[in-house]
């Protein structure tokens, strides 16, 4: 098997097809890299205009590298194997969404420190347990909550229980798995 891509490699090789100084640019995807990137590393870190970073759909085990990047917005780490949001403080002043379905992910701890983030997206992921979902009452600024596929909601008898049992838990929350939220009084 050929050996993985490094983040380095991979943002030269957006710079060349891009024709783009990687560190002056807004938007960098590095997703679907062949071989794929395995490890998130400190070359992240000079890409400190990036606004909106993909490395979705690689093979990245943990967040890390990205302690640079002061003006993050958007993060996409769908279809990795990252298990944990340890490193994603980081980033937290500036981060407002995050990608991040189809993860081994069962634990939402550091999910708080995500204080400005509105967006979070981590459908099949492998939470089971209420006491993880609980977790994202720490974040403020959520609106937008995708949560689908994962055991926790695919263990309840309907939809209709999930939605009301996660709306109960996250009153911050406008929209569910893609579905507007209408509550009583409004």
């Amino acid at each position: 098997m050929s050996k993985p891509t490094t983040c380095k490699d991979a943002i030269a090789r957006w710079e060349k097809a891009k024709e783009q100084v990687a560190a002056e640019a807004t938007v960098i995807e590095l997703q679907f890299q062949w071989p794929p990137i395995e490890k998130m590393d400190g070359a992240l870190s000079t890409l400190v205009n990036c606004e909106k970073l993909s490395l979705s759909s690689n093979m990245i085990d943990k967040i890390a590298g990205i302690a640079g990047m002061r003006n993050l917005k958007i993060l996409s780490l769908g279809r990795n194997n990252i298990k944990s949001l340890a490193g994603i403080e980081t980033v937290a002043d500036t981060l407002e969404e995050l990608w991040f379905s189809y993860n081994p992910m069962d634990k939402l701890r550091g999910v708080g420190t995500l204080k400005n983030l509105r967006v979070f997206y981590m459908a099949n992921n492998m939470v089971k347990e209420w006491v993880e979902f609980n977790r994202l009452q720490e974040c403020p600024a959520l609106r937008d909550l995708v949560f689908i596929g994962n055991p926790l909601c695919e263990n309840q008898p309907d939809v209709d229980t999930w939605r009301t049992q996660a709306c109960n838990r996250l009153h911050q929350i406008t929209k569910l798995d893609g579905i507007p939220i209408v509550r009583e009084g409004e």
